[in-house]
């Protein structure tokens, strides 16, 4: 990348300058900052490596749970008040739009700063030096709405002087993160009330904020690096969890499709009162040249069975399947390419977009699908149109930090498929609908229970929204 102009160094030196001379932050400027930390810590793992752009006095590193921090300021006034705050940090006088650091770092933070920036492109492209394929950037800035009241709050000095800066809206810092190379992930918006008032900010910024998004102070957004498709093809488990399935045992292995460089089928029996165990033994003997486990629950329901088969599991990519084969199984490949391409890193089923055949589904549970379906999209920052088609699809090594995370959530989940969608946004992964022609059953009855089920998957929802946005 070429050196940066006179124009962005200038404006460096200016910005510098300024906070060299800065007063520290107020009262209000330090609870706003633990505000922010807090949102940080539900956002960034304990044992990360953290990257700071813009620390400035270490108020906001100072906070955070990680396990390694370091931060950068051009203001070398900034950066000595910050070493004496956080003496185990690692703190350098650098711009982002000048940065060389040798290191990649799992999480890094831009938070209120990318205003004071002279050119904040190139600051989104310096970053990928110290980036891994898993690292998370995330930023955090002002909401427009806000300005004339930070106005008005500056001059009556409740906040500190700022020099002159940009105003970036929420649509230029998603255009210019694609811009620089990185792909946006999540978007969420916090804090309502920013000042402390004897206990009612903490109301209104946990169970007020999350309902009245546009209204808030802080935009934070999630981005990942955008990614260049793989050299290696990766290899693939699919689990099959089966309960009195027994007449579609022989068409799951016959139509599954053999994907990169391998596909090993997992079957996981669950107590059925058919002859369905007695069928997946028969076409494992059947199929002695096929790759395939079989294995039986000593637990419930749908959940354990998908967490037994994770755990025998040798591919590098996870695929559930359901034993109905209403999602047909010819339709894998089209999830194996969005992992295998880097185009998102945990793959959702979705019926709801091709027309159904006309038995697949009850207008009720149709009805009811297309309602959490907007729940979730909230509830998760992402687009999820359908949340319960049975098949999700993911990396085992990302499946293995969902895992080891799960104590966050519990276990709560008889289903499975929310433990991964949950986990998958706790862990800021980028998710991917994936339509597919959804298909009548052709042996066998449902497992699900349209009003027990409902009432479990609303107590679920209840629960995460706890976890995730009233937080």
């Amino acid at each position: 990348m070429e050196a940066p102009s006179e124009i962005t160094r200038q404006h460096l030196l200016k910005v510098g300058s300024f906070f060299d001379t800065a007063p520290a932050p107020n009262a209000a400027g330090r609870h706003y900052r633990s505000l922010l930390a807090r949102y940080y810590n539900l956002l960034i793992p304990a044992g990360a490596s953290v990257l700071e752009i813009g620390c400035g006095n270490g108020d906001l590193l100072a906070r955070l749970q990680a396990h390694r921090k370091v931060g950068v300021d051009l203001s070398a006034r900034q950066i000595e008040l910050a070493r004496a705050r956080i003496p185990e940090a690692e703190l350098h006088v650098q711009a982002g739009e000048t940065l060389e650091l040798n290191e990649r770092f799992d999480c890094i933070i831009i938070s209120d700063t990318l205003n004071f920036a002279a050119d904040v492109q190139r600051i989104f492209e310096k970053l990928h030096a110290v980036s891994h394929a898993d690292t998370r950037l995330f930023v955090n800035f002002h909401n427009s709405l806000w300005r004339p009241f930070l106005t008005l709050a500056t001059w009556l000095g409740f906040k500190s002087h700022q020099p002159t800066s940009s105003w970036l809206a929420t649509s230029d810092v998603l255009n210019l993160l694609q811009l620089g190379g990185w792909s946006p992930i999540a978007r969420q918006s916090r804090v309502l009330v920013p000042v402390s008032l004897l206990g009612l900010d903490y109301l209104a910024n946990r169970w007020l904020a999350p309902l009245l998004q546009w209204f808030c102070l802080t935009v934070f957004i999630a981005a990942r690096p955008a990614r260049a498709i793989g050299a290696t093809k990766p290899s693939v488990s699919v689990i099959i969890p089966a309960r009195n399935e027994a007449g579609n045992i022989a068409a799951a292995i016959q139509r599954t499709p053999k994907m990169g460089a391998g596909t090993e089928l997992i079957f996981v029996e669950g107590h059925s009162r058919d002859d369905t165990w007695e069928q997946i033994q028969k076409v494992a003997r059947e199929h002695p040249g096929m790759n395939i486990k079989i294995m039986q629950q000593t637990g419930r329901g749908k959940g354990d069975a998908v967490r037994l088969g994770f755990a025998a599991a040798t591919g590098d990519i996870l695929m559930i399947l359901d034993a109905d084969l209403t999602m047909p199984p010819e339709e894998l490949p089209k999830f194996y390419d969005v992992l295998a391409n880097g185009q998102a890193e945990f793959a959702n089923g979705v019926r709801l977009v091709y027309p159904m055949d006309e038995k697949a589904m009850q207008f009720l549970n149709l009805c009811a699908n297309k309602t959490f379906g907007l729940i979730f999209t909230w509830l998760l920052g992402q687009p999820v149109k359908d949340t319960l088609c049975g098949t999700k699809v993911l990396r085992r090594a990302h499946y293995e930090k969902i895992a080891a995370n799960r104590a966050y959530f519990g276990d709560f989940d008889p289903f499975g498929d929310f433990d991964l969608l949950f986990g998958a946004a706790k862990l800021n992964l980028k998710i991917a609908d994936v339509p597919i022609r959804y298909k009548e059953r052709t042996y066998g009855e449902t497992n699900i229970q349209r009003w027990k089920h409902g009432w479990l998957l609303l107590r679920m929802v209840l629960f995460a929204a706890r976890k995730l946005k009233f937080t």
